[in-house]
């Protein structure tokens, strides 16, 4: 059963990426970020310790919500890139959605 919610947050993750309502890379998040434009920022798990911490810290003080998912190539592969270590969702609805998925995969 997981492995279809891993799916449908990864399938979303494409989706906004398509839609044109995703940044990725780590300079493109942290921009989106500060700028106020991010619903909901997501690092890969296999980050390092500081990298979690910056955006952790940042998404903290900027009320954004942060989840760590997948892993750089898993994120990658859901936008179509090579292997990605932070995305930023800039869509309300994208972002709701995905949070879902999240939480219910959660409990």
């Amino acid at each position: 059963m997981v492995l279809s919610r891993r799916d449908k947050v990864l399938s979303l993750i494409g989706l906004a990426m398509k839609a044109g309502r995703c940044a990725s890379g780590e300079m493109m998040t942290e921009t989106e970020t500060k700028s106020g434009r991010a619903k909901l920022v997501i690092v890969a798990s296999d980050v390092s310790e500081n990298t979690k911490k910056k955006f952790r810290d940042m998404c903290e003080f900027y009320k954004v919500p942060i989840y760590f998912y997948g892993d750089k190539d898993t994120l990658g592969h859901a936008m179509g890139k090579e292997f990605r270590a932070s995305l930023a969702i800039l869509d309300n609805g994208f972002a709701d959605g995905i949070q879902k998925e999240l939480k219910n995969r959660e409990d």
